[in-house]
């Protein structure tokens, strides 16, 4: 077993939540995943944030599909 393997195990078996076995890593992923959400909301570059992007960029899309439709019909 490499020397890496043998801490890994070491780390993960010192992690609470044995009852979950080998989920107990998912409460983890669950707190990582809510913070990135938070932070994508509440953190701004200047004066854009994600969803603002997300949001202008769903606007631009549906301004072409009419736009498109129109051109059709």
């Amino acid at each position: 077993m490499s020397p890496y393997r043998a801490k890994f195990r070491k780390l993960y078996k010192k992690l609470p939540g044995k009852v979950l076995g080998e989920y107990r890593l998912l409460p983890l992923f669950f707190v990582a995943g809510a913070a990135l959400e938070y932070f994508m909301i509440h953190w701004h570059v200047g004066e854009v944030n994600f969803y603002k992007t997300y949001k202008r960029r769903k606007v631009e899309e549906l301004v072409e599909e009419r736009l498109r439709q129109e051109q059709r019909g």
